[in-house]
Protein backbone atom coordinates (compact mmCIF):
# COMPACT_ATOMS: atom_id res chain seq x y z
CA UNK A 1 0.00 0.00 0.00
CA UNK A 2 1.33 3.61 -1.19
CA UNK A 3 1.00 6.35 1.20
CA UNK A 4 0.44 9.63 0.10
CA UNK A 5 2.46 12.84 2.34
CA UNK A 6 -1.25 14.05 3.34
CA UNK A 7 -1.99 9.96 4.36
CA UNK A 8 0.91 9.55 6.94
CA UNK A 9 -1.10 9.78 9.96
CA UNK A 10 -3.21 7.04 8.70
CA UNK A 11 -0.06 4.88 8.12
CA UNK A 12 1.17 5.15 11.17
CA UNK A 13 -1.45 4.15 13.13
CA UNK A 14 -2.08 1.28 10.55
CA UNK A 15 1.35 0.31 11.44
CA UNK A 16 0.35 0.51 15.35
CA UNK A 17 -2.39 -1.65 14.91
CA UNK A 18 -0.47 -4.24 12.79
CA UNK A 19 1.60 -4.86 15.17
CA UNK A 20 -1.03 -4.33 18.28
CA UNK A 21 -2.70 -7.72 16.37
CA UNK A 22 0.66 -9.60 15.62
CA UNK A 23 1.39 -9.38 19.58
CA UNK A 24 -2.15 -10.59 20.24
CA UNK A 25 -1.67 -13.54 18.03
CA UNK A 26 1.60 -14.27 19.21
CA UNK A 27 1.55 -13.96 23.03
CA UNK A 28 -0.77 -14.37 25.91
CA UNK A 29 -1.25 -11.09 26.34
CA UNK A 30 -4.72 -9.36 25.78
CA UNK A 31 -4.49 -6.77 23.74
CA UNK A 32 -7.94 -6.72 22.29
CA UNK A 33 -9.09 -2.87 24.12
CA UNK A 34 -6.01 -1.33 23.00
CA UNK A 35 -6.28 -3.12 19.30
CA UNK A 36 -10.18 -1.34 19.46
CA UNK A 37 -8.96 2.28 21.26
CA UNK A 38 -6.60 2.34 17.51
CA UNK A 39 -9.67 1.08 15.44
CA UNK A 40 -11.53 3.82 16.57
CA UNK A 41 -8.27 6.83 16.02
CA UNK A 42 -7.59 5.70 12.97
CA UNK A 43 -11.22 5.29 11.74
CA UNK A 44 -11.64 9.09 13.35
CA UNK A 45 -8.39 10.37 11.72
CA UNK A 46 -9.34 8.88 8.17
CA UNK A 47 -12.70 10.47 7.96
CA UNK A 48 -11.01 13.78 9.38
CA UNK A 49 -8.32 13.86 6.31
CA UNK A 50 -10.78 12.80 3.65
CA UNK A 51 -13.59 15.39 4.46
CA UNK A 52 -11.17 18.13 4.17
CA UNK A 53 -9.24 17.51 1.48
CA UNK A 54 -7.82 20.60 -0.35
CA UNK A 55 -8.03 21.02 -3.82
CA UNK A 56 -4.21 19.65 -4.36
CA UNK A 57 -4.82 16.61 -2.58
CA UNK A 58 -7.77 15.34 -4.69
CA UNK A 59 -5.48 16.16 -7.67
CA UNK A 60 -2.72 13.97 -5.65
CA UNK A 61 -5.63 10.96 -5.17
CA UNK A 62 -6.64 11.18 -8.63
CA UNK A 63 -3.41 10.22 -9.60
CA UNK A 64 -2.68 7.66 -6.75
CA UNK A 65 -0.62 4.73 -8.39
CA UNK A 66 -3.46 2.24 -6.84
CA UNK A 67 -5.89 4.10 -8.05
CA UNK A 68 -8.32 1.73 -10.94
CA UNK A 69 -7.67 2.98 -14.58
CA UNK A 70 -10.41 3.00 -17.57
CA UNK A 71 -9.65 -1.29 -18.61
CA UNK A 72 -10.40 -1.55 -14.51
CA UNK A 73 -13.91 0.05 -14.53
CA UNK A 74 -14.75 -1.85 -18.39
CA UNK A 75 -13.29 -4.96 -17.32
CA UNK A 76 -15.42 -4.55 -13.63
CA UNK A 77 -18.87 -3.50 -15.49
CA UNK A 78 -18.76 -5.43 -18.97
CA UNK A 79 -17.14 -8.57 -17.78
CA UNK A 80 -16.52 -10.87 -20.62
CA UNK A 81 -18.78 -8.99 -23.11
CA UNK A 82 -16.03 -6.22 -23.57
CA UNK A 83 -14.86 -7.05 -26.53
CA UNK A 84 -11.93 -4.12 -27.67
CA UNK A 85 -11.89 -2.27 -31.12
CA UNK A 86 -8.79 -1.48 -32.41
CA UNK A 87 -6.51 1.68 -34.57
CA UNK A 88 -8.55 4.87 -36.72
CA UNK A 89 -8.19 3.18 -40.27
CA UNK A 90 -4.92 5.44 -41.11
CA UNK A 91 -2.17 5.71 -39.36
CA UNK A 92 -1.84 3.09 -36.49
CA UNK A 93 -3.79 2.22 -32.65
CA UNK A 94 -2.96 4.34 -30.28
CA UNK A 95 -2.27 2.76 -26.97
CA UNK A 96 -3.29 5.40 -24.71
CA UNK A 97 -6.55 5.47 -26.25
CA UNK A 98 -8.83 2.35 -25.74
CA UNK A 99 -12.54 1.32 -26.42
CA UNK A 100 -14.92 -1.47 -27.60
CA UNK A 101 -18.23 -2.53 -26.81
CA UNK A 102 -19.46 -4.13 -23.79
CA UNK A 103 -22.55 -4.67 -21.34
CA UNK A 104 -23.75 -3.60 -18.39
CA UNK A 105 -26.94 -5.95 -17.57
CA UNK A 106 -28.64 -6.69 -20.92
CA UNK A 107 -27.36 -3.29 -22.32
CA UNK A 108 -24.70 -2.46 -24.54
CA UNK A 109 -22.37 0.35 -24.89
CA UNK A 110 -19.55 1.71 -26.33
CA UNK A 111 -16.87 2.04 -24.08
CA UNK A 112 -14.02 4.63 -24.87
CA UNK A 113 -11.14 5.94 -22.73
CA UNK A 114 -7.44 6.93 -21.80
CA UNK A 115 -5.51 3.93 -20.72
CA UNK A 116 -2.28 4.85 -18.04
CA UNK A 117 -0.27 2.18 -16.96
CA UNK A 118 1.17 0.62 -13.81
CA UNK A 119 4.46 0.42 -14.24
CA UNK A 120 7.47 2.10 -15.96
CA UNK A 121 6.96 -0.50 -19.40
CA UNK A 122 3.15 -0.25 -19.43
CA UNK A 123 3.41 3.42 -18.93
CA UNK A 124 5.31 4.18 -21.74
CA UNK A 125 3.55 1.79 -24.04
CA UNK A 126 0.42 3.96 -23.11
CA UNK A 127 2.33 7.13 -23.49
CA UNK A 128 1.11 7.75 -19.89
CA UNK A 129 -2.41 8.26 -20.87
CA UNK A 130 -1.82 11.11 -23.12
CA UNK A 131 -3.58 10.19 -26.85
CA UNK A 132 -2.00 11.18 -30.25
CA UNK A 133 -4.22 12.46 -33.36
CA UNK A 134 -4.82 8.73 -33.73
CA UNK A 135 -6.17 7.78 -30.83
CA UNK A 136 -8.98 10.97 -31.11
CA UNK A 137 -9.67 9.43 -34.14
CA UNK A 138 -9.88 5.73 -33.13
CA UNK A 139 -12.40 6.76 -30.06
CA UNK A 140 -14.38 9.09 -33.24
CA UNK A 141 -14.72 6.19 -35.49
CA UNK A 142 -15.79 4.05 -32.46
CA UNK A 143 -18.45 6.44 -32.07
CA UNK A 144 -20.08 6.69 -34.97
CA UNK A 145 -19.79 3.10 -35.20
CA UNK A 146 -22.45 3.51 -31.96
CA UNK A 147 -24.82 5.35 -33.87
CA UNK A 148 -24.87 3.56 -36.80
CA UNK A 149 -26.46 0.64 -34.03
CA UNK A 150 -27.94 3.18 -32.09
CA UNK A 151 -25.50 2.19 -28.92
CA UNK A 152 -24.81 4.48 -26.59
CA UNK A 153 -21.40 5.85 -25.78
CA UNK A 154 -19.65 5.80 -22.39
CA UNK A 155 -16.28 7.71 -22.34
CA UNK A 156 -13.67 7.42 -19.40
CA UNK A 157 -11.58 10.22 -18.56
CA UNK A 158 -8.13 9.94 -17.32
CA UNK A 159 -5.30 12.07 -19.04
CA UNK A 160 -2.49 14.63 -18.20
CA UNK A 161 -3.31 16.06 -21.97
CA UNK A 162 -2.94 15.13 -25.42
CA UNK A 163 0.39 14.41 -26.41
CA UNK A 164 2.03 17.24 -27.13
CA UNK A 165 5.24 16.15 -29.25
CA UNK A 166 6.35 17.20 -32.90
CA UNK A 167 5.21 14.55 -34.58
CA UNK A 168 1.47 14.76 -33.04
CA UNK A 169 1.16 18.08 -33.69
CA UNK A 170 2.01 17.08 -37.52
CA UNK A 171 -0.47 14.63 -37.80
CA UNK A 172 -2.69 17.39 -36.53
CA UNK A 173 -3.55 16.92 -32.97
CA UNK A 174 -5.22 19.97 -32.49
CA UNK A 175 -8.02 19.24 -35.99
CA UNK A 176 -8.44 15.75 -34.42
CA UNK A 177 -9.11 16.88 -30.77
CA UNK A 178 -11.67 19.75 -32.55
CA UNK A 179 -12.92 17.33 -34.83
CA UNK A 180 -14.35 15.30 -31.75
CA UNK A 181 -15.77 18.10 -30.32
CA UNK A 182 -17.67 18.95 -33.19
CA UNK A 183 -18.84 15.36 -33.69
CA UNK A 184 -19.75 14.97 -30.41
CA UNK A 185 -21.93 17.77 -30.51
CA UNK A 186 -24.10 15.90 -32.93
CA UNK A 187 -24.09 12.46 -32.48
CA UNK A 188 -27.27 10.70 -32.80
CA UNK A 189 -27.05 8.46 -29.91
CA UNK A 190 -26.27 9.32 -26.00
CA UNK A 191 -23.26 10.45 -24.53
CA UNK A 192 -22.01 9.70 -20.65
CA UNK A 193 -19.03 11.20 -19.72
CA UNK A 194 -17.08 9.96 -16.55
CA UNK A 195 -14.19 11.89 -15.19
CA UNK A 196 -12.47 9.10 -13.29
CA UNK A 197 -8.95 10.61 -12.90
CA UNK A 198 -7.30 13.20 -14.35
CA UNK A 199 -9.62 15.60 -16.85
CA UNK A 200 -6.70 17.68 -18.45
CA UNK A 201 -7.21 20.59 -20.94
CA UNK A 202 -8.21 19.63 -24.75
CA UNK A 203 -6.84 15.94 -23.92
CA UNK A 204 -10.00 15.35 -21.90
CA UNK A 205 -12.25 17.41 -24.36
CA UNK A 206 -11.48 15.00 -26.79
CA UNK A 207 -13.67 12.52 -25.80
CA UNK A 208 -15.57 14.36 -23.13
CA UNK A 209 -18.63 16.13 -24.82
CA UNK A 210 -21.81 14.42 -22.99
CA UNK A 211 -25.23 14.53 -22.21
CA UNK A 212 -24.40 13.91 -18.66
CA UNK A 213 -20.87 14.48 -17.19
CA UNK A 214 -19.73 12.92 -14.27
CA UNK A 215 -16.84 13.63 -12.06
CA UNK A 216 -15.64 10.94 -9.53
CA UNK A 217 -15.27 12.90 -5.78
CA UNK A 218 -11.25 12.77 -6.00
CA UNK A 219 -11.23 13.47 -9.90
CA UNK A 220 -10.27 16.75 -10.87
CA UNK A 221 -11.18 18.29 -14.31
CA UNK A 222 -9.39 21.71 -15.49
CA UNK A 223 -7.84 23.44 -18.87
CA UNK A 224 -4.76 22.85 -17.14
CA UNK A 225 -2.62 21.06 -14.45
CA UNK A 226 -1.85 23.05 -11.55
CA UNK A 227 1.57 22.41 -12.01
CA UNK A 228 1.52 23.75 -15.14
CA UNK A 229 -0.39 26.67 -13.92
CA UNK A 230 1.90 27.51 -11.31
CA UNK A 231 5.39 27.10 -14.13
CA UNK A 232 3.20 29.95 -16.51
CA UNK A 233 2.01 32.23 -13.84
CA UNK A 234 4.65 31.89 -10.93
CA UNK A 235 8.00 30.38 -12.94
CA UNK A 236 7.72 27.93 -11.00
CA UNK A 237 6.04 24.43 -9.78
CA UNK A 238 6.22 25.82 -6.22
CA UNK A 239 2.61 27.15 -5.89
CA UNK A 240 1.22 23.99 -7.31
CA UNK A 241 -1.59 24.44 -4.44
CA UNK A 242 -2.34 27.89 -4.54
CA UNK A 243 -2.84 27.26 -8.39
CA UNK A 244 -5.32 24.08 -7.86
CA UNK A 245 -7.18 26.32 -5.71
CA UNK A 246 -7.61 28.94 -8.00
CA UNK A 247 -8.11 26.63 -11.14
CA UNK A 248 -11.42 25.80 -9.55
CA UNK A 249 -10.74 21.84 -10.56
CA UNK A 250 -12.65 19.85 -7.85
CA UNK A 251 -16.02 17.87 -8.35
CA UNK A 252 -17.50 20.56 -6.13
CA UNK A 253 -16.52 22.86 -7.95
CA UNK A 254 -17.75 21.65 -11.06
CA UNK A 255 -21.15 21.01 -9.96
CA UNK A 256 -21.46 24.96 -8.80
CA UNK A 257 -20.08 25.93 -12.06
CA UNK A 258 -22.55 24.07 -14.11
CA UNK A 259 -20.01 22.32 -15.84
CA UNK A 260 -20.47 18.71 -14.85
CA UNK A 261 -24.12 16.96 -14.19
CA UNK A 262 -23.46 15.30 -10.77
CA UNK A 263 -20.42 13.44 -8.59
CA UNK A 264 -20.01 9.80 -7.97
CA UNK A 265 -19.22 9.25 -4.22
CA UNK A 266 -15.96 7.35 -3.65
CA UNK A 267 -15.07 5.08 -0.63
CA UNK A 268 -13.16 6.56 2.26
CA UNK A 269 -9.75 6.71 1.27
CA UNK A 270 -10.77 7.35 -2.57
CA UNK A 271 -11.55 5.11 -5.00
CA UNK A 272 -8.59 2.55 -4.41
CA UNK A 273 -9.47 1.66 -1.31
CA UNK A 274 -12.36 -0.17 -2.17
CA UNK A 275 -12.43 -0.61 -5.99
CA UNK A 276 -15.50 -2.87 -5.79
CA UNK A 277 -17.63 -0.65 -4.29
CA UNK A 278 -16.32 2.12 -6.59
CA UNK A 279 -16.94 -0.14 -9.57
CA UNK A 280 -20.90 -0.57 -8.59
CA UNK A 281 -21.17 3.19 -8.02
CA UNK A 282 -20.05 4.16 -11.39
CA UNK A 283 -21.93 1.49 -12.88
CA UNK A 284 -25.74 2.58 -11.05
CA UNK A 285 -24.40 6.10 -12.32
CA UNK A 286 -24.26 4.59 -15.87
CA UNK A 287 -27.48 2.73 -15.97
CA UNK A 288 -29.08 5.76 -14.23
CA UNK A 289 -28.07 8.51 -16.77
CA UNK A 290 -29.35 6.16 -19.52
CA UNK A 291 -32.71 5.53 -18.32
CA UNK A 292 -32.86 9.39 -18.34
CA UNK A 293 -31.73 9.58 -21.58
CA UNK A 294 -32.73 6.64 -23.74
CA UNK A 295 -36.47 7.93 -24.73
CA UNK A 296 -35.24 11.20 -26.43
CA UNK A 297 -35.79 11.14 -29.92
CA UNK A 298 -32.17 12.03 -32.06
CA UNK A 299 -33.34 15.47 -32.35
CA UNK A 300 -34.02 16.00 -29.00
CA UNK A 301 -30.93 14.31 -27.44
CA UNK A 302 -28.46 16.39 -30.12
CA UNK A 303 -30.54 19.67 -28.92
CA UNK A 304 -30.05 19.41 -25.52
CA UNK A 305 -26.83 18.68 -25.47
CA UNK A 306 -25.96 21.77 -27.77
CA UNK A 307 -28.09 23.67 -25.25
CA UNK A 308 -26.34 22.30 -22.15
CA UNK A 309 -22.33 23.52 -23.92
CA UNK A 310 -24.15 27.14 -25.18
CA UNK A 311 -25.50 28.56 -21.80
CA UNK A 312 -22.05 27.32 -20.03
CA UNK A 313 -19.56 30.59 -19.12
CA UNK A 314 -20.10 34.47 -19.09
CA UNK A 315 -20.56 36.64 -21.70
CA UNK A 316 -20.23 40.11 -21.46
CA UNK A 317 -21.49 42.81 -24.66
Amino acid sequence: MEYLEFEQPIKELEEQLSKCQIIGKESDVDVTATCKKIEKKLEKTKKDIYKNLTAWQRVQLSRHPNRPYTLDYIRALAGDTFMELHGDRSVKDDKAMVGGLGKIGDQSYMFIGQQKGYNTKTRQYRNFGMANPEGYRKALRLMKLAEKFNIPVVTLIDTPGAYPGLEAEMRGQGEAIARNILEMTRLKTPIITIIIGEGASGGALGIGVGDRVLMLENSWYSVISPENCSSILWRSWEHKEKAAEALKLTAEDGIKLKIVDGVIKEPLGGAHSDRETTFKEVAKAIESAYDELKDLNHSDLVSQRMDKYATMGVFKG
